[in-house]
């Protein structure tokens, strides 16, 4: 999926017009109709319908297992371990919970990723880092995202980092985002730690980076 994204934000992707296949799509999962996905997403007819063609040549089923989304996700990071990361980042797009992909949940991820507003990306990421979907983040959490995040890097981190770097990181920000000491951080105390942070608003642009 990251492939075609690319090669849509690069122009390389063949604009032919899928409108047809879209709406008349044989494939097991049926996506809903391209007026639905544009009114509750920010892309456009034609951005849609680019989208879906690059999705269906991935994905000819219409839907993506979790195993599938690793192997397409790892082909981007083959100098580390995405295969964890990749993990949080499927559940996070798994809006329903169901264990696969569609095309919608796919695309409304993407669309609040590309475009949302800032508190909508903020969102995104409490969900992300919120691995139990309990509406909290507790430090071990956070510490899971972490090291996802710098084996999936590999050795495109320089310097090399030390074994406990994650750790240090992880005890850095969740002191600063658990504003009451009460061992977990809630949307309210993530969300304004991050808008009133300038470092862990950079931080947070390395997490964008590698969606």
């Amino acid at each position: 999926m990251a492939q075609y994204l690319f090669r849509l934000v690069t122009g390389t992707l063949n604009t032919d017009s899928v409108e047809d296949e879209l709406e008349q799509s044989a494939v097991r999962h049926r996506p809903e109709g391209l007026e639905q996905l544009e009114a509750q997403t920010r892309f456009s007819r034609k951005e849609l319908q680019i989208l879906y063609r690059g999705f269906k040549n991935e994905c000819p089923s219409g839907v993506v297992n979790e195993d599938t989304f690793k192997d397409i996700y790892s082909q981007f990071f083959p100098q580390g371990d995405a295969s964890t990361y990749a993990h949080f980042l499927f559940n996070a797009f798994d809006s329903d919970q169901n264990e696969s992909l569609s095309f919608e949940d796919f695309v409304m991820g993407l669309s609040i990723l590309l475009r949302g507003t800032v508190q909508e990306k903020l969102n995104w990421a409490f969900n992300l880092y919120d691995i139990n979907k309990d509406g909290y983040i507790t430090k071990e959490e956070m510490l899971d995202i972490m090291k996802a995040i710098y084996d999936m890097m590999g050795k495109c981190t320089y310097p090399i980092l030390k074994e406990d770097t994650p750790r240090q990181h992880v005890e850095v920000f969740f002191q600063k985002m658990d504003k009451n000491k009460d061992g977990v951080v809630t949307i309210d105390e993530f969300t304004d730690c991050c808008q009133n942070d300038e470092n862990i608003m950079r931080s947070m642009q390395l997490f964008e980076n590698i969606i």
